[in-house]
């Protein structure tokens, strides 16, 4: 599919852009019909709860790899272009979500940091499908806070790349309410990296959330990461330009 201009700017001001049924029935099967081969050779803990990975490479499941290379890059593409993305850590990320699981994030992070990692692990795009529905809330949803990839640029643009590390993924910005991603089995999500994230709870279900990640990044961007961090549309010029081309925008943050 081609995004259009509208989604351009959708996701260029709230950091998102959830698209129905971008992935068919039969496509959604054969990635859960995956899942349950990798959760079978290693089952959470019995009584476990809440969020659980599992981080294969290609060599592991080629399958996983198999449904992002068939349409999945593109959509990265369409929105970076004319650059291009690749799969950051060479790997899919499997997130279970496990009821009951009780819980409310108190606010957004950043992916990233760790203590032990001087330079952040960051990217430009976080891709997601689906493989369960939420159409509910507190069904294991993403929770989302929108327009934060904006205020985190302006963030470190008035602090520096380095305050990434010193608020620890978790850069004291005013923040919207959040949101709660409402999707079907099939639909995709792409988030911009700067959008302040969070695991929901799974406590209006019986049902396991089951989604699949993965981290894109634009070629070059570790020789650029600081920048990134300081300029949210640096690797998106077809959102830079649909944005400026709208004249309902609002003007940068400054």
């Amino acid at each position: 599919m081609e995004l259009t201009e509208r989604q351009l700017v959708e996701f260029g001001l709230r950091g998102y852009l959830l698209l129905p049924r971008v992935v068919p029935p039969d496509g959604v099967a054969t990635a859960n019909d995956e899942v349950d081969r990798i959760v079978a050779a290693s089952p959470p803990p019995p009584g476990h709860v809440g969020q659980h990975f599992y981080w294969p490479t290609s060599v592991e499941s080629p399958r996983l790899f198999g449904l992002y290379e068939s349409g999945i890059a593109e959509l990265g593409n369409e929105l970076v272009s004319p650059h291009r993305v690749e799969v950051a850590f060479g790997q899919t990320q499997i997130a279970l979500n496990i009821p009951v699981f009780a819980h409310r994030p108190g606010g957004p992070h950043l992916d990233g940091y760790a203590d032990d990692r001087p330079v952040p692990a960051t990217f430009s795009l976080l891709v997601a499908v689906l493989l369960t529905d939420q159409a509910r809330e507190d069904c294991g949803n993403l929770w989302v806070w929108p327009g934060t990839h904006r205020a985190h640029a302006a963030y470190f643009r008035a602090r520096g790349a380095d305050a990434f590390n010193t608020a620890k993924g978790y850069p004291p910005v005013t923040r919207p309410e959040p949101v709660q991603i409402l999707a079907r089995a099939g639909d995709v999500l792409l988030a911009h990296y700067l959008l302040g994230h969070n695991i929901g709870g799974n406590y209006k279900s019986d049902e396991t959330r089951r989604a699949l990640y993965w981290r894109l990044r634009v070629e070059g961007h570790r020789d650029r990461w600081r920048v990134c961090l300081q300029d949210e549309f640096l690797e998106y010029p077809a959102v830079r330009r649909a944005i400026a081309s709208t004249v309902e925008v609002p003007a940068r943050e400054h």
